[in-house]
């Protein structure tokens, strides 16, 4: 054991007494991202059967779900102990898959069960992934975080590498429509580990005086969300973020959408698994042995642009060569670098906010914004192409101009971060605290 501690310590920056706590959040996250990344394939398979105007449509009512979802959330949180919040949000999803499983097998022709399963997807896919991290904000103290959210976040990409690996290897024998008994089946896991990591936050952590009332509901107004994002400059600036971020993701998936078009849905679904996996196996390394120490060594304010920059980079690239191949490596180094490197790197930035902000805010941004910009970007694209005939070079350099602004936002929220203060048993600044 102590020879395991000591090659933890060495290579992830990991204390003796922080590695019973972070291994089960590696597994906590690796499992959630495995189902979602399970149903992701299948998910993106079914697009291909729809039009950019279709798929746009059907985006847009995403968004209007997720925002009921996330008023719902935070209605949960405000009757719910937060003893019982984490774990009740993933037992709440295996069931709803179990039925939509039911469902689709009920009525096979039906077409719009495709479309619902489609649109709880992609819910499911920002409101898990925002829980977890709101969740390990709430676990670890700032310190901690800076050193372990890497490593954390390579969970998620050996879990994002095992889910589509299942699905390469299983669509065709079993149907693409069976695995979503296997990622409904994952879901039950992260219920019983959740309960376990906060039982052992304060033995293993030190981080109980951190975040108290966890015995608690977190408020009384289902709002209270949407006003603390609303009234919180810091919050605004992350919703920005990932606004300006959804753009760039945007636009190359429906270039990969409308590729596709010719391949039936099994073949499909055995394709966007194989990108993911090469994704997955990319992000994995950087996540464990490169994210944290970039972020201890140079800190956010150069962490947290790193992939932005890339990005401009790649897109020039396109609109010099607008082939096929050079925007599937774009789509690699993107995804990659999101979830190795700018993930983590946004999620250190609440742990400097309040528990109100960090689990009913950022539902909100993590949501309902995330979709509000995908449909933004969704119905510019499509305006792009269908209105202006505007072509994949053309769409590059937009895409270039959107990912300067991005990066600039980056330098500027990660400055913010590294000059924080700690103050009391609170992590906030005056400048971008909420009036309310």
């Amino acid at each position: 054991m102590n020879f395991l501690n000591r090659i933890a310590k060495t290579t992830a920056k990991i204390e003796a007494n922080e590695l019973r706590a972070v291994l089960l959040s590696f597994a906590f996250v690796f499992t959630i991202l495995a189902s979602y990344y399970i149903l992701r394939s299948i998910r993106d398979g079914l697009a291909s059967d729809w039009t950019d105007v279709e798929l746009s449509t059907i985006w847009t009512f995403t968004f209007f779900i997720s925002f009921l979802v996330v008023a719902l959330y935070g209605f949960a949180c405000s009757k719910i102990k937060f003893k019982y919040l984490v774990p009740g949000v993933y037992a709440f999803f295996a069931l709803t898959f179990f039925g939509l499983y039911i469902l689709i097998n009920t009525l096979p022709e039906f077409e719009l069960t495709n479309q619902i399963f489609y649109v709880w997807v992609s819910v499911f896919s920002l409101l898990n992934i925002s829980v977890f991290w709101s969740f390990m904000a709430d676990i670890y103290s700032k310190q901690q975080a800076t050193r372990l959210f890497g490593f954390i976040a390579a969970g998620s990409s050996l879990g994002a590498i095992f889910g589509p690996t299942i699905s390469l290897l299983l669509a065709s024998k079993i149907g693409s429509y069976n695995l979503i008994l296997v990622s409904a089946s994952l879901l039950i896991i992260p219920v019983f580990i959740s309960t376990v990591l906060e039982k052992i936050r304060a033995s293993d952590l030190g981080t109980q005086e951190i975040n108290q009332g966890y015995d608690q509901p977190l408020g009384a107004n289902i709002l209270s969300g949407f006003k603390e994002f609303a009234l919180n400059r810091l919050l605004l600036g992350i919703g920005i973020f990932i606004v300006l971020y959804t753009g760039i993701s945007t636009f190359v998936y429906f270039e990969l959408k409308n590729i596709l078009v010719d391949y039936d849905q099994d073949l499909r679904t055995q394709i966007w698994a194989g990108m993911d996996l090469a994704v997955n196996v990319l992000a994995v390394i950087t996540a464990m042995f490169a994210t944290s120490r970039l972020a201890t060594r140079f800190g956010l304010s150069v962490t947290l642009p790193l992939v932005p920059i890339v990005i401009i980079t790649g897109l020039l690239i396109v609109a010099v060569s607008p082939i096929l191949w050079v925007v599937v490596g774009l789509q690699i180094v993107r995804r990659a670098g999101e979830y190795s490197i700018t993930k983590p790197a946004r999620e250190m930035l609440f742990t400097i906010v309040d528990r109100e902000s960090r689990f009913k805010a950022k539902s909100v941004i993590d949501v309902v914004v995330y979709r509000a910009g995908d449909i933004f970007w969704a119905w510019a694209f499509t305006g792009l192409t269908q209105v202006l005939g505007m072509s994949l070079a053309a769409i590059a350099l937009v895409g270039a101009g959107i990912a300067s602004m991005w990066s600039l936002l980056a330098v500027y929220l990660g400055r913010y971060f590294d000059k924080h203060q700690v103050v009391g048993s609170e992590t906030k600044s005056s400048s971008f605290t909420s009036s309310s």
